[in-house]
């Protein structure tokens, strides 16, 4: 299967490549400014025996974004999708500006769109096919500082559910996949470990490999029956 990983050059991204790599599904790997870590990416899955290949775009440029899609689709339809591709941009709301507001919905929200579109009817006219999104315990539960990203992130799940809904006829499953605490360059200071023990029940940040775990598992021929489904990856947070 041909597949592509937006947001692929990010910690979370770079795992899930090279576990759909492992599997040996031939892997695009996506990037918007980061395209060295995303080639980066490309070559150990390559080195490892599979097939994969970097690319760079900005998924809340619709004719950028339609562009790189071509290309992608000009050796055949992507049948595994997962939208990871995300930003945050914290402040609380009643300071927040509206670029910060703008651009974290646009890199979520217009970008799910404006990547996976144009991939449907291909996907639709093989009858097989794996959408898979990242979304956030933020969008679950919310969080201080993170209104805007909450929002993106809740939005994503309500997608999620009805494209699952308008697809399982085809044979094509959609679902989310709602990391918790991720042990990441994104995590940064926002989460000492003192507080990972107050907050997380499993008292330790996630790991990047374990998102990519679930991931591979929608992905398979044993999640054909899964879908329209959040599944949370977070130590037990409640």
């Amino acid at each position: 299967m041909r597949a592509l990983v937006t947001g692929g050059s990010g910690a979370i991204g770079q795992a899930v490549g090279r576990s759909l790599g492992a599997a040996g599904h031939e892997v695009w790997i996506h990037a918007n400014g980061g395209i060295e870590r995303a080639e980066s990416c490309a070559q150990a899955i390559r080195a490892a025996g599979g097939t994969a290949h970097a690319i760079a775009f900005d998924v809340t440029d619709p004719d950028a974004t339609d562009a790189a899609i071509a290309r992608i689709l000009a050796d055949g339809p992507v049948q595994i999708l997962v939208n990871n591709a995300g930003i945050h941009d914290d402040a609380p709301m009643a300071g927040m500006t509206r670029q910060q507001w703008k651009r974290v919905l646009d890199v979520t929200l217009d970008g799910f769109f404006n990547v996976t579109q144009p991939l449907l009817m291909p996907m639709i006219r093989t009858r097989w096919g794996r959408i898979v999104n990242m979304s956030s315990l933020s969008g679950l539960m919310g969080n201080r500082g993170q209104v805007n990203y909450a929002a993106a992130k809740a939005g994503l799940i309500g997608a999620t559910r009805a494209l699952a809904q308008e697809l399982a006829s085809r044979g094509i499953t959609v679902n989310a996949v709602a990391p918790g605490v991720i042990d990441s360059p994104m995590l940064g200071n926002a989460f000492p470990p003192e507080r990972i023990k107050q907050l997380v029940p499993a008292q330790r940040a996630g790991t990047a490999e374990e998102i990519a775990g679930m991931v591979a598992y929608l992905v398979s021929d044993a999640a054909a029956y899964v879908t329209g489904q959040v599944l949370s990856i977070n130590g037990g947070i409640a």
